[in-house]
């Protein structure tokens, strides 16, 4: 197990008063357990990991298991029979009164719902007064970037851009020479850039043209995307992070016309959504300065009544931004800008990572504007990747 993970997550529980965190894994099915243990081992059965706020932390495995995590000591214990880890599981838990597991209330917050709602209802029955969100605490513990990881983003944040910027010079380029470069060329390109550079993505970019950059979540695909000409709307996303288990993605969003001039309607709605991003890095910097914390769900109303006021309210279709965390996803564990998709009560803490990234969207085009912030424990909130203060011009 990694000590210092436990450190944390301990000291979170001795401030907020619970009294153990209980992560419920089966077949992989919940991301907690592979950052604590240190390992991603395969395994088919029950894997419980109960750390209690002091004393023993215990993993219970199933026998056929066990081989696999003898490295762990004292703390492995293994059980044969569903009566066995049911017993077994009743004499850590019982006389315990707050208990934290990877659960909402009400499905909330879908983001940290990995525990099912039988194993919900057996935890229950176990002992503990109240089985509480774990959401708090495995921000807390696995939602913070070390110097490390950081240092990491920011060689992701220069990758992205850079091939953002190769991207966008390849489309320019194709338009005054009259070839033909559709959506799917300009993903490759990027994922080609990208994995030269040693960078790794766990899915392709999003390069959207015309109608296809109002879909927030399009997908080029060979064969089947759209060329790219002269006076079309260009929309790309791309994300990308070095290999390895703490370090931190780089995602951003930015928009481009392939013409001469930009159509009014298109800068209208590019300085709205501009302006709802910047409406959040000003409220951030205001909130550090007094102290004051600040929930997820807070930025995403404010970002989104701007929007709701310039009448386009019904045209923004997703939350206002992700965490980004030490981890192999580029949606992280920590807590999200949201309030509408589910209403994120958790605080941005000092340490951790997230998106700002208001849209737009239309049948015809759809605007995104897409930075990354990083929470600096000493100097407070820093946006760590560019920001578009002009729509790029590709003509």
């Amino acid at each position: 197990m990694k000590m210092d993970l436990l450190q944390s997550a301990r000291a979170f529980m001795a401030d907020t008063g619970l009294d153990a965190w209980v992560v419920c894994d089966f077949r992989g099915n919940n991301p907690v357990l592979a950052p604590i243990l240190g390992n991603c081992v395969h395994t088919t059965r029950r894997v419980i990991l109960v750390i209690p706020a002091s004393g023993q932390t215990t993993l219970f495995v199933h026998a056929i298991e066990a081989g696999q995590f003898a490295h762990e000591g004292d703390a492995l214990r293994s059980y044969r029979t569903h009566e066995d880890l049911v017993e077994a599981l009743r004499s850590v838990l019982s006389g315990l009164n707050r208990v934290a597991i990877e659960y909402s209330p009400g499905g909330i917050l879908p983001a940290v719902s990995w525990v099912d709602a039988g194993t919900v209802e057996l935890l229950r029955a176990l002992g503990p007064e109240s089985i509480e969100s774990s959401a708090d605490l495995l921000q807390a513990t696995l939602a913070v970037w070390d110097d490390a990881a950081l240092a990491a983003h920011h060689e992701a944040s220069t990758a992205v851009v850079a091939a953002k910027d190769a991207a966008f010079e390849a489309i320019r380029t194709a338009i005054a020479g009259d070839a033909t470069l559709t959506e799917y060329d300009v993903q490759r390109l990027i994922a080609e850039r990208l994995a030269t550079g040693g960078f790794e993505t766990d899915h392709d970019a999003i390069v959207g043209v015309n109608a296809h950059s109002g879909d927030p979540h399009y997908a080029p695909v060979a064969g089947q995307s759209a060329a790219i000409r002269s006076g079309d709307w260009v929309l790309i996303d791309l994300w990308a992070r070095r290999p390895g288990d703490n370090n931190v993605y780089a995602d951003i969003t930015w928009v481009a016309a392939a013409a001469p001039v930009v159509e009014p309607r298109q800068q209208l709605v590019f300085d709205i959504v501009r302006r709802a991003r910047d409406l959040i890095v000003e409220r951030l910097h205001d909130a550090w300065r007094l102290g004051e914390p600040v929930q997820g769900w807070q930025l995403d109303r404010l970002a989104r009544d701007h929007i709701a006021a310039a009448g386009y309210g019904d045209r923004f279709l997703h939350r206002t931004g992700h965490s980004l965390s030490p981890g192999p996803a580029v949606h992280g564990l920590g807590a999200n800008l949201d309030d509408v998709e589910s209403r994120d009560t958790r605080v941005l803490l000092p340490g951790t990572g997230f998106t700002i990234e208001p849209g737009i969207y239309f049948d015809d085009f759809g605007v995104r504007l897409e930075i990354d912030v990083h929470v600096d424990p000493d100097s407070g909130p820093t946006v760590t990747t560019p920001l578009q203060e002009e729509i790029v011009l590709l003509a």
